[in-house]
């Protein structure tokens, strides 16, 4: 089992805590049953345009239905309110002290990517190496990375690989539209901000990756290669 446990500690000595737990095998989250989930959380209450599921099999948004708990416990909370987070795993612990918008975002990532969801279920590889608190350059060179390798064992395991990142820019297309249609579903339910601006901010990050993807504006990763090459001809 992967455990990622978050701790919100706030200026007046109150605390958040969650533990997220993933099976080691498929990366799908475990989650505790809910008797009588929130309306809100039913798969047709604002679904998402690109969304595969029907309401037949699954009743409620499987992203929203685990949200639940924490959205809950945020719903009050005000995007900049700084509060000291940290974060600890099975390999090490990572601390800041930043604003709750940030904390929330890191946090939500790993509901929004384990919970079933088929469309933002591609990226499973990069929470399975959960980077807290990444910036833009760091999560464009982690999900670079993590495509390639994937294209790379296509080709190994004699497969036609997307060497041209074709895939990666159709994901992200679908993952934004996800990210957007989410959005006005919580706005129905969000009393204060924190919570829309954390979705928000994962809303930049992949906007990020598409709008590098189209105009090929991956000029800083490019350097650091580019470092290597001359190191050899010294």
């Amino acid at each position: 089992m992967i455990r990622f446990r978050y701790l919100f500690q706030f200026k007046d000595g109150s605390k958040k805590e969650f533990v997220v737990s993933l099976d080691e095998e498929t990366l799908d989250l475990i989650n505790p049953q809910r008797e009588k989930p929130p309306e809100w959380t039913r798969l047709g209450f604002h679904q998402c345009p690109n969304c595969p599921l029907s309401e037949v099999r699954s009743p409620y948004c499987p992203v929203a239905l685990n949200l639940s708990d924490l959205i809950q416990s945020f719903k009050d909370c005000l995007s900049f309110e700084e509060a000291e987070i940290r974060i600890e795993t099975a390999e090490r612990g990572y601390f800041k002290q930043a604003s709750l918008q940030k904390g929330i975002s890191s946090l939500m990532g790993i509901y929004m990517v384990t919970s079933g969801c088929p469309v933002l279920g591609s990226l499973k590889p990069m929470v399975r190496f959960h980077l807290p608190f990444a910036s833009l350059e760091e999560t464009q060179y982690r999900v670079l990375s993590m495509y390639l390798l994937s294209q790379f064992i296509q080709y190994r395991n004699k497969k036609e690989p997307d060497w041209d990142l074709k895939g990666l820019e159709k994901i992200y297309d679908e993952i934004e539209i996800v990210n957007k249609a989410f959005s006005e579903r919580l706005t129905s339910v969000l009393e204060q901000d924190a919570v829309a601006n954390a979705v928000a901010i994962l809303n930049v990050f992949a906007q990020s990756i598409s709008f590098a993807l189209d105009k090929n504006a991956f000029k800083k990763i490019e350097k650091i290669f580019s470092l290597e090459q001359k190191s050899k001809k010294v």
